[in-house]
Parts: structure tokens; sequence; C-alpha cells
């Protein structure tokens, strides 16, 4: 049980990994951070972290964005988003509103 306690953490570490490769900016580091914003996301769902999931999601979703690829964007984020009953005047809810409003 203290090891999977101590994987608790996993869908951020892997969405800041991505984070980072994406303000490094290398030739083909986009498909490399978006297969880890797929993977925390992926990791996210099966632990039922609500709140890792909608980091990853709006993290790949702001990539797509990026690629041009919007409706991907709003297919992912909208749904996750709408998950949430309460706390939208947190930091990562007003993020996630924010870019689902340029999205629209």
């Amino acid at each position: 049980m203290e090891h999977a306690e101590e994987l608790w953490i996993v869908p951020e570490f892997l969405r800041r990994k991505g984070e980072l490769l994406i303000v490094r900016g290398a030739p083909g580091e986009s498909a490399v951070a978006e297969d880890h914003f797929q993977r925390a996301l992926a990791t996210a769902r099966r632990q039922g972290a609500l709140s890792w999931e909608l980091r990853a999601a709006t993290s790949l979703a702001r990539l797509w964005d990026g690629q041009n690829r919007r409706s991907d964007a709003l297919a992912l984020l909208q749904p996750v988003y709408d998950r949430f009953t309460e706390g939208f005047d947190t930091a990562d809810l007003k993020a996630a509103k924010g870019l689902l409003n340029t999205l629209l």
C-alpha cells in the first residue's frame, strides 16, 4: 500500500515534464510532450484524480489549440471541466475556463 500512495503524484509529474519540453521548444518536443500529457491524463483517470485530470487535459488542450486542433481540444477539455460542481474560483478551473472560452 505504501508504494501505491507514493504514485499519487505521477500524473502531475508527467504533465510538468510535458510542459518543460514545450518550453524547451526543440524539434520534435511537442510530440513527446503530447505523449506525456496523454499518459498523465490516463494515469489521473485510473486514479480517479479529477484535479490531476483537469490539469493534464488543460495542458493537452492548450498544445492542441496551438496546433490548430481546436475541436479536439474542446472535445477533450469540456467534459472534464463539466464534471466539476464546485471550486470554480481556483486557479486550475479558471485556467481551464479561459482556455474553453478561446476554443468556443
